[in-house]
């Protein structure tokens, strides 16, 4: 149980930190790359909830597959998306 407990915490440090460095990458002066890091940075948090918080790592291997399929697909479509709005004239 203090395992878990320790875990938890530590997951949640993670994501305290990921979200000072998402605030400081938003008002830095990083020109067209500060979307590219905010949605890198977004990914990963997400990544962390559905690991530890949603219990993914304890589920069977089907279930880790649909969401990594998941995620991809959803990449996709923010990456069309960023793409159709950025040739646009």
């Amino acid at each position: 149980m203090a395992r878990e407990i320790g875990l938890l915490a530590l997951v949640w440090l993670a994501l305290m930190l990921l979200l000072a460095v998402t605030v400081a990458v938003t008002f830095s002066s990083l020109g067209p790359v500060k979307p590219l890091l905010n949605l890198g940075i977004a990914g990963v948090k997400a990544g962390l909830v559905l690991w530890v918080y949603m219990h993914l790592r304890e589920q069977p291997a089907l279930n880790g597959l649909a969401a990594l399929v998941a995620a991809a697909w959803l990449t996709i479509l923010v990456s069309m998306t960023l793409i159709d709005i950025t040739t646009r004239g």
